[in-house]
């Protein structure tokens, strides 16, 4: 069994993450520093961690990586295992294990490389993307390809289902990767095709302008539902959005938003609060 170390964060990484614990001699689990959130700003472990502790496994948590690969030098490793770690992993890391870094990247390299893939192919209004299993070299998502898989996307796919169902292909894809270097025929090869870099969400890409193209809204709202999600007013009131299509006559048309102090309703139900608080 080969012995490896895994590198994780969101919940994106949590199925990866049970398929190296369940196939490997997994000895670590390498994430994020807890972080504060919510209104309590109260700290919180990662996904990653969570699921990591209910397995009984050991969770480090570095915040200099280079050191880390220092306090690391005694051990033997033969795999490294990453999904969704969110740090570029220097290469005095990435020399330990002497079968390489796996990592499950959520689109078809070198499309869409970067922080936010799932989001950027939807708002793009893609109807196709995938998982790419990469051999990771010290760029950011430029490792040549061990496996590739396509994944379309549906029109009523938004980031939490499409998100859902590409970390699950991915660690299915992961499992059919540490078999394949356990026989010793992982043979990846180098990325081909126009690359693309994506960046990670701004304020400014949460806010729907209603004055743009009604298919560039609904897929705007698609990308972003249902965290963080996008914002727009409507009746005077500055609303979350989760669902939303394009009507008969090409209008955006709200099927599910969140309101304030009201939590989540339909468009149709907010629309008719809102008549009556007008005609009160």
């Amino acid at each position: 069994m080969l012995r490896t170390l895994f590198f994780g964060t969101s919940a994106f990484a949590v199925p990866s993450l049970r398929v190296f614990a369940s196939r490997t001699d997994l000895f670590g689990v390498v994430t994020q520093p807890d972080r504060p959130s919510g209104r309590g700003q109260r700290l919180h472990p990662t996904p990653v961690k969570a699921a990591a502790l209910e397995l009984g496994l050991t969770v480090y948590e570095p915040t200099r990586l280079r050191a880390f690969a220092g306090e690391l030098a005694g051990e033997t490793f033969d795999l490294f295992g990453l999904a969704s770690y969110g740090r570029i992993l220097p290469q005095a890391l990435l020399d330990l294990p002497r079968l390489g870094a796996l990592n499950v990247h959520p689109s078809l390299l070198p499309r869409y490389r970067g922080a936010t893939p799932i989001q950027t192919a939807l708002r793009n209004g893609d109807d196709l993307t995938g998982v790419s299993i990469m051999l990771m070299d010290a760029g950011m998502d430029t490792g040549p390809i061990a496996l590739q898989e396509r994944v379309p996307i549906s029109a009523d796919d938004d980031y939490g289902s499409l998100h859902d169902r590409l970390a699950a292909v991915g660690a299915k894809m992961l499992g059919k990767a540490i078999a394949a270097a356990e026989r010793g025929d992982l043979t990846p090869s180098p990325q081909t095709g126009e690359a693309s870099v994506t960046r990670p969400i701004g304020k400014d890409d949460l806010e729907v302008d209603w004055t743009a193209d009604a298919r560039a809204i609904v897929n705007q709202i698609r990308a972003y539902a249902p965290q963080p999600a996008a914002r727009g007013e409507l009746h005077g009131e500055t609303v979350k959005l989760l669902r939303a299509h394009v009507g008969a006559h090409d209008e955006v048309i709200v099927d599910e938003l969140i309101a304030p102090n009201r939590g989540k309703m339909t468009g149709e139900a907010f629309a008719r609060s809102a008549a009556a608080r007008s005609a009160g």
